[in-house]
């Protein structure tokens, strides 16, 4: 059988694990009971491609692995029990805003009944990007008859200021604010979907609906829930196409690119930001997607192409507009493009001159932007491993920890523990037994459970 079409590798690839992932988490399982396993890559190589049946205790940690309940595993019927499936995503349309922003909520609502939410291919990905890019936005017109209920501009407005003053607040204080943005965007999908309203009201909703799922995607990405992510982005994107917004539709649409780089995908973010460049238009959001799009050229070793990218992202970051800085886009700095251009020599193999970039948009970063700070740190820690100094990349890796636990901050921690196997040819050096023996102790913390509420006091997840 070959392996991308076995159950159990449809299952991690949903879930953008490798085969080294799922062997780990399958060992963490039996860990959390006090027990050993052996899996390794090549014993789950030997499930997906050879036709082995793994024992009754690993297809439970299997389960476990895949964010399953143990009520899930039959292990006579292996591997039928193992979710199938892909990710939907809904075609645009003059009325798919709605049963977009429908499938985001239920891909939430999925995950808390535990079920196996199935990611979405990267064609799927750039199919939806080539339609955005070759389909005329569609601006709302006419009015909303289909209940009694009126939607009054006074309501939009309370809603507009509510979103507004819960977007801005701390990342430590997400734990709290996180679910109000949830329930303002059901309710907003409710108002869209059931009320009563004029056009300009619709065309407001709309708006709203486009910035929460924003938000709400990268409040999802942030804590490794990749599929709702992408789910609320795509609902974000219907919603600014339905009102006739390109720049806000190429933002959601650099959202899903960052995401598909982030998951080692840089061909697929290439494509989805190269459609995305071609309908925007303010230089500020064209300095951020060309920056993207040199990070994930720089991925694919595409060193021409992505130093082009990089020289446009410098330019255009400087360049006049007589409009403002679309809001989505107003953070981007000299500070990120130093970074991200240093990410990217990195790729290059340009480490010196990468690690002189990081270095400068640390220092060039304002102290209000922490969650940033601490995936910048975690980018210095590769550069210092990349020069040979492990000792000076674990008290780096170690400041990005003290910030991801002191603002809540998951996918900081993930950018650490992504270096550990490096650290671990470092046994001996300063600081690195520290790092790794603090890195074992991190486990996932969902920021709306009482329990990381209650760990929050104390500025660390459980």
């Amino acid at each position: 059988m070959a392996e991308k079409t076995h159950p159990l590798a449809r299952a991690r690839i949903a879930l953008g694990m490798t085969g080294v992932d799922l062997a780990r988490e399958i060992r963490r399982a039996a860990e959390r009971r006090g027990l050993r396993s052996g899996v390794d890559k090549q014993r789950v190589n030997k499930w997906e491609t050879h036709g082995v049946t793994p024992d009754a205790d690993s297809q439970t940690y299997i389960a476990e692995a895949l964010g399953m309940t143990a009520e899930a595993v039959d292990p006579l019927s292996w591997p039928h029990w193992l979710p199938d499936g892909s990710g939907v995503v809904v075609p645009l349309g003059p009325a798919s805003a709605v049963p977009a922003l429908r499938e985001a909520l239920r891909t939430t609502m999925e995950r808390s009944r535990r079920t196996l939410l199935t990611a979405i291919s990267g064609g799927s990905l750039v199919t939806l990007a080539s339609a955005w890019a070759s389909t005329d936005t569609r601006i709302l017109t006419g009015e909303h008859w289909r209940t009694t209920t009126s939607v009054g501009e006074e309501l939009v407005t309370l809603l507009e200021e509510t979103s507004a003053r819960l977007a801005v607040q701390a990342t430590e204080q997400r734990q709290y604010t996180a679910p109000l943005i949830d329930a303002l965007l059901t309710t907003v999908t409710d108002l869209i979907d059931e009320g009563r309203y004029t056009r300009p009201v619709k065309v407001r909703l709309h708006a709203l609906a486009a910035t929460l799922s924003q938000t709400v995607g990268w409040h999802r990405f942030d804590h490794g829930f990749h599929t709702e992510a992408s789910q609320y982005w795509i609902a974000g994107l219907h919603s600014a196409h339905a009102r006739g917004d390109g720049d806000m539709g190429a933002a959601l649409l650099g959202d899903l690119a960052y995401q598909a780089s982030w998951r080692n995908d840089p061909h697929t973010a290439a494509g989805i930001l190269e459609r995305a460049l071609s309908r925007t238009r303010h230089p500020a959001a064209r300095s951020l997607l060309q920056l993207r799009l040199g990070r994930a050229l720089a991925a694919q070793g595409e060193r021409r192409s992505s130093l082009r990218a990089l020289a446009a992202a410098d330019h255009l970051l400087d360049a006049s507009s007589g409009d403002p800085v679309p809001a989505w886009c107003a953070w981007m700095s000299s500070a990120d493009l130093a970074v991200d251009s240093g990410q990217a020599l990195l790729d290059l193999g340009e480490t010196r001159r990468a690690h002189q970039l990081i270095g400068e948009g640390q220092k060039l970063l304002p102290p209000s932007r922490a969650k940033t700070r601490g995936v910048f740190l975690s980018y210095q820690a590769r550069s210092y491993l990349d020069l040979g100094e492990p000792e000076r990349a674990a008290a780096v890796a170690v400041e990005a920890l003290e910030v991801a636990h002191r603002i809540g901050a998951p996918r900081c921690v993930a950018l650490v523990q992504d270096l550990v196997p490096r650290f671990e040819a470092h046994p001996r050096a300063e600081g690195v037994p520290e790092l790794l023996a603090r890195a074992a102790a991190e486990r996932p913390c969902p920021w709306w459970s009482p329990r990381a509420r209650r760990s929050a006091r104390v500025g660390r997840c459980p």
